[in-house]
């Protein structure tokens, strides 16, 4: 079927029309040259760009986020307490699911206690995620569920749950939720992004952060019912087969080399500024991330790592240098492994990284939370090494492939708002240009999972047909100034993904 977009501005000329036929983009021009269609789409005065992808994303736990329990924002321990409390009373006696909460940003400066917690969930078994998800407050009734993790590396007996305890304890947690609390939640995850003009999501699976059934349950979603393409990743050290089995895009999806900042478990070369007994934590040995790599450019997969602090990093780029050195650079190259945060690199790993093609998956409203004086990375780091995190303009200049994401639902999902925050980066010399931002928030998506079919995520004859209209008067570049000085992000009237309507404007 050929569906025009009638009326929309290419840059900036206005009057313009797109025409798609099937999953492509059959022919662009003026209206008063448009060729005849079974559908026509009246956009008259939107602005017409490519579709965006969001490179990694959690779907069932930002639904559930989304449909439950969200603590992100909350000012004061108090003000946490109460909306745990209002959700408990709206829904009583069912498990509680929730994320958000940052005590770095409370007067307080500390967690719930388990007594504190108790009383807020009415007794409920709840896990509350820290806004990061490596670390969980746990009520007494969830941790009844899972006596197993009284026994773990990181277990408090306060009810905060860090490293070994946590992933034993968040997987306990994740056998309680519903077969239909699942799909509820993946289906909003969906909804809400193709509302955001996003074509396809990046869902980071793993063993420790979803499970298997749950990335099974999105893939058939994905299949059976329209929104943004799930492109999905299984985090497991050693387990590739199952991309050919799932019809994956990589072994890549949450594999953790090592924790984050807030929680104290990112592994770091010098201790923490806040917390001086402590580095972090490497959560795999030299010879198991060289493993990984080893087995999946033997089979020409795609493997990629979760590595934050910059002591992961460098170990996941002696990885890289010990398998080049076996298969040869191009070997490496053309798997274009993953690195999921990457925030804390050092020059020698940039370095290593930019030679064998590795692809940057970051997210850049990490640095708009956390980044800046006063604030959590330098409270945690000090100030010299906050200022060199999500060093993006270092990694444009080396030639590394960047795909920007939102990690939701540790961030919201929000494009718009990953672009404005590479953009205004609180590191001037770690901004990416408008032009840069945009390219790694579309394309870059596209090419960190593998598709490199010619014009992809651009609007081009031939391109595959993944675009969305938005009502604004502005260009891009002046939108994003905007959004940098706190504006709301316009409204998106039309999102196609490979030539199918998923949100917005019905044909006429």
């Amino acid at each position: 079927m050929k569906t025009l977009l009638a009326g929309v501005r290419l840059g900036t000329r206005p009057g313009q029309g797109v025409l798609v036929e099937g999953q492509q983009i059959a022919w662009t021009g003026p209206m008063r040259q448009a060729p005849s269609a079974e559908r026509v789409i009246e956009l008259s005065g939107c602005l017409l760009l490519p579709a965006f992808v969001d490179a990694h994303v959690h779907a069932t736990a930002t639904g559930l986020s989304l449909a439950g329990l969200d603590l992100h924002g909350t000012s004061s321990l108090p003000a946490a307490l109460d909306r745990i409390a209002a959700h408990a009373d709206a829904h009583p006696g069912q498990p509680i699911f929730g994320t958000g909460w940052d005590e770095t940003t409370w007067p307080e400066r500390r967690v719930p206690t388990l007594d504190e917690l108790d009383r807020a969930t009415r007794g409920a078994p709840a896990y509350l995620a820290r806004v990061d998800v490596h670390s969980a407050i746990v009520s007494t009734a969830m941790l009844a569920r899972c006596p197993d993790a009284r026994i773990c590396n990181g277990f408090d007996p306060n009810g905060h749950l860090r490293l070994e305890a946590h992933h034993v304890l968040r997987r306990a947690a994740q056998a309680v939720i519903t077969v239909e609390q699942r799909l509820v939640a993946q289906r909003a995850t969906r909804s809400r992004a193709a509302e955001l003009g996003i074509a396809a999501i990046h869902e980071m699976a793993g063993p420790d952060i979803s499970g298997l059934a749950d990335l099974e349950s999105l893939l058939h979603l994905d299949r059976e019912e329209v929104g943004p393409q799930v492109l999905g990743y299984w985090g497991e050290l050693g387990e590739t087969d199952i991309v050919a089995e799932l019809g994956l895009a990589g072994a890549a999806g949450d594999l953790f080399c090592d924790g984050a900042f807030g929680s104290h478990t990112a592994a770091l070369h010098r201790p923490y500024l806040d917390a001086p007994a402590t580095s972090g934590v490497l959560y795999f040995t030299d010879e198991q991330v060289t493993g990984h790599l080893h087995q999946a450019t033997a089979s020409g997969v795609q493997a990629g790592f979760h590595c934050i602090g910059d002591a992961a990093i460098d170990q996941v780029a002696r990885g890289f240098e010990v398998v080049a050195a076996e298969f040869g650079d191009h070997a490496v190259r053309a798997c274009r492994h993953r690195l999921e945060h990457v925030e804390m690199p050092s020059p020698t790993a940039l370095s290593t990284f930019a030679r064998l093609g590795a692809v940057g998956s970051v997210q850049p409203a990490f640095d708009a939370a956390w980044g800046g004086l006063g604030r959590m990375y330098e409270t945690r780091l000090g100030t010299s090494r906050a200022e060199g995190l999500n060093p993006f303009a270092e990694y444009a200049s080396c030639g590394i492939t960047l795909a920007l994401g939102s990690d939701a639902p540790v961030t919201p999902i929000d494009p718009w708002g990953g672009v404005a925050a590479a953009v205004g980066h609180r590191t001037v010399a770690s901004r990416l240009t408008v032009d840069q931002a945009m390219a790694a928030a579309t394309v870059g998506g596209w090419e960190a999972a593998g598709d490199v079919r010619p014009n992809v995520g651009t609007i081009a004859v031939g391109a595959p047909a993944h675009l969305a209209a938005w009502a604004f008067e502005d260009t891009v570049a002046d939108l994003v100034v905007t959004l940098i000085q706190g504006a709301p992000v316009p409204e998106c009237a039309l999102t196609l993904s490979e030539g199918e309507i998923i949100h917005g404007a019905q044909p006429r």
